[in-house]
């Protein structure tokens, strides 16, 4: 899983563990498992966030995990121009090579790291697709998908774009060097990320080494969500009361309680599996919006009334048009 990597860690900054006085570990409220399922022209995702109610969700509302999938020749798929108007979509590369265009000007390609940061905010059209030559070569494709809901306040704000590159993420380590943290977005013990949000909210991907612990704070003010991408290990601490660390394994989300840190371990070495050695663990949370959500396919709103005047825009074509890319599809699906 190459997204971005380290010739030594141990050179990094070191996320302090939590105050042992301070610290109110968070409980695992519970785990789900992502069901498999398609998205676009036909390639396989896990729905990460399938029967989990949206209230232990918020800001958050929709998250795939794309592949894990080995191409043939000739196979690779993406998605045609769609819209979107309400939130930003968060595409997070780890495998792969994935392009993007979309009718504000927006664009770029992403691979191992990557991510591209799209606010569809008052309405936009876009376009994801493998790149022409991994059409024909075929090749690994992973990746993740995150939308982020945004307040009634900045529903309409103007789409924009931002291309981050994984040498501009945010590495530390813990401090035995067990673990490597890096932030796309937000904040970790001061370990600040590049990602710049309307909803506030921090988005960290962790590699945890066999048997490694990783233990750091979390805002009390947010959430917190862990799917794991890949691997196995257990989420929350010993608590008083009898409260156990979890298990969990590859397509799992965990949703946690309340409190200002948070606990996710690998299990030890000849326990994971050998295509996966590492616990992969996608870390998530934000200040909640709690405000209404009308959600239809592309649209995000606050009202069903809202949601029928984005798809009346759309159809009338004030969501954006397509712009001229040589090579580009020319029809727009409905999602």
């Amino acid at each position: 899983m190459p997204a971005i990597t380290v010739d030594d860690i141990t050179v990094l900054p070191r996320i302090p563990a939590p105050d042992p006085v301070l610290a109110r570990q968070r409980p695992v409220e519970g785990v789900t498992v992502a069901p498999k399922g398609y998205e676009g022209e036909g390639f396989p995702v896990r729905r990460a966030f399938a029967g989990v109610d949206l209230a232990d969700l918020d800001p958050f509302v929709h998250l795939d995990q794309m592949g894990e999938v080995e191409y043939a020749p000739g196979e690779p798929k993406g998605t045609p121009w769609h819209p979107h108007r309400g939130f930003e979509t968060v595409t997070y590369m780890i495998d792969g090579v994935f392009e993007h265009a979309d009718s504000n000007g927006g664009g770029g390609v992403i691979t191992n790291g990557d991510t591209q940061w799209m606010t569809a905010g008052a309405g936009i059209l876009h376009i994801e697709k493998p790149p022409e030559w991994l059409v024909a070569s075929g090749g690994l494709f992973h990746g993740f998908q995150l939308w982020v809901n945004l307040p009634a306040a900045q529903k309409f704000a103007a789409p924009r774009y931002q291309d981050i590159r994984a040498s501009e993420v945010a590495l530390a380590s813990t401090p035995d060097g067990g673990a490597l943290v890096r932030v796309i977005a937000g904040d970790v013990a001061g370990m600040a990320g590049p990602g710049t949000t309307y909803t506030p909210m921090t988005l960290v991907h962790a590699t945890l080494s066999p048997g490694a612990r990783l233990s750091i704070p979390w805002r009390a003010d947010y959430n917190a969500l862990a799917y794991v991408m890949a691997g196995f290990g257990t989420v929350g601490a010993t608590l008083p009361g009898g409260s156990e660390p979890v298990p969990v394994q590859t397509g799992q989300l965990t949703v946690f309680g309340a409190g200002n840190s948070l606990t996710i371990s690998a299990l030890p070495p000849g326990r994971q599996e050998s295509r996966s050695p590492n616990l992969d663990v996608l870390i998530l949370g934000g200040r909640p919006i709690r405000e209404p959500v009308a959600w239809m396919g592309p649209f995000v709103m606050n009202t069903r009334a809202e949601v029928m005047q984005a798809m009346a825009d759309y159809q009338a074509g004030r969501l954006g048009t397509i712009p001229a890319i040589h090579g580009a599809p020319t029809t727009i699906q409905e999602r």
